[in-house]
C-alpha cells in the first residue's frame, strides 16, 4: 500500500502543461453512522479509494484516520484521472484502523465498502450511498458521501500560513491542544472542509504549519466567496472542545498580503493570525475562465442518448449464423457490443437512464412499408427504453417482427435529432447534449442529404458517433467525419465545428474492455 499524502496536501503545480487533454477530479469524502467496532471508544476510522484495473482492485490513495469518530468528515483529498470515454469504476472501503501501517489488513476491522464509477460522482457532484459489508449485507445505517469537484489547469495554488495568540485554555491540568480547520461556504450555504491543521500540543498561541491548497478547492476561484475557519481543542476521544471561529474571504488574504497579517478575532476574544499567504498565480484574476466539459456535467447538464440501428438487408437474414444481425445465446453480435460499449458510458450521465432507440432501412408492421426512422420498441409516442438493458430487449424482440430491407438512409434521423436538440437550443440552459449513435454495416446512401443534415447539426448541442459494423468498405463513410478536412453541405457551407466521429468496430472487436 502506498504512504498517505499529507492531509489536504495538494501536489506541485506542474511548470509545463501536459500534451494529453486530461481533467483531474478532486473527491471528498465524509460518512455517517458508521459501526461502532470498539468497546471502550468509537470506532478510528480511515478510507481507502481502489480503482479497478484489468479486472483487479488496486489500491489508489487513502485518508488519515479520525480517532473515535462515527461521523468523520475526511480532511484528505483524492485526486483522480478522469477520462469521458472509459467507465471508471471506483470502490470506497472504510476501515476501524488500529495504525496507519495495518489499514486495510486482518488487524482492522471492515466498516463498510461502496463501488461506483467517475462517471456517476461528477454527473451527480455529489453521492450519498449505503456502506455494505461482505456478502452484500448493509452497514447498519451507515452512509458514505463522495464529493466532487473538477481542478481547472489554470486556477493556481495559493501557500497558506497560521498562528494563533492567547487562545482559551480548555484543559484542567495543562494548556489547550489546538488544530483549525478552514471551511468554504457554497452557494447553497452547505460548507466543504478545505484543510485540517496538525494538533500543537499544550501551547494557546501555536503556529501551526505552512500548507497549499489549490484556489479552487479554497474558494471555487471567487475571491469574494466567504470562508470560515474553526479552532479546536484536540480530546483523543473525538468530543473535540470549541475554542472560537472566524470568517473572512480570498479577497481579504490579498489585501493583507502587503502587511504580511490579517488578524481576527474569534468567539472568545483570542486573534488569530494570517502571518503567510503566497499566491503561486498572481495573474490569476486577470484570466478569463474557459468552461470545461466537466463544467457543464457538472453543472447539471445531461446527456441524452439516442441509437439508430441499421436494418438494412445487407446485413443478412437475422436467422443465419452469418448475419450481422444473427442473435447468438453464447456471445452478442456487433451491433450489440457497439452498443454496450457506448452506452456504458453515456448511461453515467443521464439520470433518468432511458434512451432513444431507433431503426432504419427496414419495412415495419402493419403495413411493412419501409421506414427510415422507427422506433425499435414499436412506440411511435415514447421511443425510449429503460437503460441500456432495455434497448439490447427491444432490439432483441424487434428482429423477428421487421423486414429487412434498403437503403442505408441517416439524414432523416440525424435530422430527428437535431429538431429536439433545436427546441433545447432556444432555452439558452445548456440543460441538454445529444448524442446520436448511428450503427450501420455500409456507406450511407443518401450522403447528400446526410452532409447537408450534419452541416445543420453543427450548430446545435449535438454529437454523432458512427460505428462501421461488419467488413465493408468505409472509405468514403471518412469524408463524414472530417479528420481529413472540413465537412461541407453540397452547396459548399462548412460545419461550424467538427461532431461526428466515424469509428470502424473491427478495428477495435478483439481489444480490452478499456480501449
Amino acid at each position: 500500500p502506498r504512504a498517505p499524502a499529507g492531509v489536504g496536501a495538494v501536489p506541485e503545480p506542474c511548470p509545463q502543461a501536459s500534451l494529453a487533454v486530461l481533467s483531474k477530479v478532486e473527491l471528498r469524502v465524509s460518512c455517517k453512522h458508521l459501526l461502532d467496532r470498539d468497546t471502550l471508544n468509537k470506532s478510528d476510522p480511515c478510507v481507502l479509494l481502489l480503482m479497478q484495473s484489468q479486472g483487479q482492485w488496486m489500491e489508489v490513495d487513502r485518508s488519515e484516520i479520525i480517532k473515535s469518530n462515527l461521523n468523520p468528515v475526511f480532511a484528505k483529498i483524492f485526486t483522480v484521472d478522469y477520462y469521458f470515454e472509459e467507465v471508471q469504476k471506483l470502490r470506497f472501503e472504510v476501515y476501524d484502523s488500529h495504525g496507519h501501517a495495518g489499514v486495510g489488513t486482518h488487524d482492522d476491522d471492515f466498516l463498510g465498502g461502496m463501488e461506483c464509477t467517475v462517471g456517476q460522482i461528477v454527473a451527480q457532484k455529489r453521492v450519498t450511498k449505503p456502506l455494505f459489508l461482505k456478502y452484500g449485507k448493509f452497514a447498519g445505517k451507515s452512509t458514505i458521501t463522495i464529493i466532487s469537484e473538477e481542478i481547472s489547469g489554470n486556477n493556481g495554488y495559493v501557500e497558506l500560513a497560521f498562528r494563533a495568540k492567547k487562545l482559551d485554555d480548555k484543559d484542567l491540568f495543562s494548556k489547550s491542544d489546538p488544530f483549525l480547520e478552514i471551511y468554504r461556504i457554497d452557494d447553497d450555504r452547505s460548507e466543504q472542509l478545505v484543510y485540517r491543521t496538525e494538533v500543537v500540543k499544550n501551547n494557546l498561541s501555536p503556529v501551526w504549519e505552512p500548507f497549499k491548497v489549490s484556489l479552487n478547492s479554497l474558494c471555487s476561484c471567487e475571491e469574494k466567496r466567504k470562508l470560515r475557519g474553526v479552532v479546536w481543542d484536540y480530546d483523543s476521544r473525538g468530543k473535540h472542545d470549541f475554542i472560537g471561529e472566524f470568517f473572512t474571504t480570498f479577497e481579504e488574504m490579498q489585501k493583507a498580503m502587503g502587511e504580511n497579517k490579517v488578524g481576527h478575532k474569534d468567539s472568545l476574544g483570542s486573534t488569530l493570525r494570517l502571518w503567510g499567504c503566497v499566491l503561486m498565480a498572481p495573474s490569476l484574476w486577470k484570466i478569463h475562465r474557459v468552461y470545461s466539459f466537466l463544467d457543464y456535467i457538472m453543472g447539471g447538464c445531461q446527456i441524452h442518448f439516442t441509437v439508430a440501428i441499421d436494418f438494412t438487408a445487407s446485413n443478412g437474414d437475422p436467422r443465419n449464423s452469418c448475419s450481422l444481425h444473427y442473435i447468438n445465446p453464447y456471445q452478442p453480435n456487433e451491433y450489440l457490443k457497439a452498443l454496450v460499449a457506448v452506452g456504458e458510458i453515456c448511461q453515467d450521465y443521464d439520470s433518468d437512464k432511458k434512451f432513444s432507440a431507433l431503426g432504419f432501412g427496414a419495412r415495419i408492421p402493419p403495413k411493412y412499408e419501409v421506414s427510415h426512422d422507427f422506433a425499435i420498441n414499436f412506440n411511435p409516442d415514447n421511443d425510449e427504453c429503460e437503460g441500456i438493458q432495455g434497448v439490447v430487449e427491444s432490439y432483441q424482440s424487434c428482429l423477428p417482427k421487421i423486414q429487412l430491407y434498403g437503403p442505408t438512409n441517416v439524414a432523416p434521423i440525424i435530422s430527428k435529432v437535431a429538431r429536439v436538440a433545436a427546441d433545447e437550443e432556444r432555452t439558452k440552459e445548456a440543460s441538454q447534449y445529444f448524442i446520436l449513435l448511428i450503427l450501420t454495416d455500409g456507406v450511407v446512401t443518401d450522403m447528400a442529404d446526410t452532409r447537408e443534415a450534419i452541416v445543420r447539426a453543427s450548430y446545435l448541442p449535438m454529437s454523432i458517433i458512427i460505428v462501421g459494423v461488419g467488413n465493408a468498405d468505409f472509405t468514403d463513410m471518412q469524408i463524414l467525419d472530417g479528420d481529413d478536412g472540413v465537412l461541407r453541405s453540397p452547396k459548399g457551407e462548412p460545419v461550424l465545428r467538427d461532431i461526428v466521429q466515424f469509428v470502424p468496430f473491427r478495428e477495435f472487436k478483439n481489444v480490452s474492455g478499456a480501449a
